[in-house]
């Protein structure tokens, strides 16, 4: 089966399930600066699938496109089927997003923030308080939803924003640098929530990460991007062996950080993103930490 197949139809189904995602020569420029350059993407029903790439990659402008936060100018981006460019609010009802900047109020308790999104999702009215129930007890702050967010700790917060995501039950969970700021222990509880959200109802999920680590224990499927486009994609394991035999075969088998530098060599160039990028990304971690 092709990347772009559907997946075979399960006895019961009504049809061929759509891939979750399928991104077909996407392209966005900011001025005279091309974020996205023909981006060639799958992500399959049920997996989940890590974007990696230095900064500046054009990884978050894709993510934005998936999530119809900014418009497709050119090329295809299709959500289980649904046109991102067409049927923005089809795409949108199946989508739960967790951005890289804080979404959750400070002055707001972690239940009413989840029930905010509620809200803002459209989760029909006699639906609110259960489904905010479920997501609150999904990321274990069941204990803790009537206390101001702003008494969280960084990874409290970041799993607040997780039950926030949750709380619309999506079919795809967005996740943009979502452990970035955590120490190693709150990061290993992210993930464990995420995991076990994941199990219960078998969505599917796209990650953004810097942490290898991450990638390695926790995607099925990797695309490294660099400058717009994506540069190498596979298994974990498999992209540790492509780089080992493009060496020749020898030695020991590399890292997926290897793999990274192989792909993006320093990282340190001019492509790495902007002043705004930086700074953006320095003040969400420095308020989860």
């Amino acid at each position: 089966m092709t990347d772009n197949e559907a997946r075979p139809v399960a006895d019961g189904d009504q049809g061929p399930v759509a891939d979750a995602v399928t991104c077909d020569g996407l392209r966005y420029s900011f001025g005279e600066t091309t974020a996205v350059d023909g981006l060639d993407l799958t992500v399959r029903d049920g997996e989940v699938f890590g974007l990696l790439g230095p900064n500046g990659a054009g990884k978050t402008t894709a993510i934005r496109c998936i999530t119809t936060l900014l418009p497709v100018p050119a090329g295809t981006v299709r959500v289980f089927g649904h046109d991102a460019a067409r049927e923005r609010m089809a795409v949108r009802r199946l989508l739960g997003y967790v951005p890289q900047q804080l979404s959750a109020d400070s002055g707001l308790t972690g239940r009413e923030n989840v029930a905010l999104f509620a809200r803002v999702f459209d989760v029909p009215r006699r639906e609110r308080a259960r489904r905010v129930d479920q997501a609150l007890a999904a990321v274990d702050l069941t204990a803790a939803a009537d206390r101001l967010a702003k008494t969280y700790s960084g990874g409290m917060v970041r799993r607040l924003e997780l039950a926030q995501a949750l709380v619309s039950a999506p079919r795809l969970l967005i996740l943009d640098e979502p452990t970035i700021g955590l120490d190693p222990i709150a990061r290993t509880t992210v993930w464990e929530h995420i995991n076990a959200v994941r199990a219960a109802i078998g969505m599917t999920v796209l990650v953004t990460t810097h942490y290898m680590d991450e990638a390695d224990q926790y995607c099925d499927r990797l695309a490294l991007m660099h400058r717009g486009r994506v540069r190498a994609l596979g298994t974990p394991a498999e992209l540790r062996d492509g780089l080992r035999q493009r060496r020749g075969g020898q030695g020991p088998l590399p890292t997926l950080e290897d793999v990274f530098r192989d792909v993006a060599g320093s990282g340190l160039d001019d492509q790495s993103g902007d002043f705004r990028d930086v700074r953006s990304t320095r003040r969400t971690a420095s308020r989860v930490g």
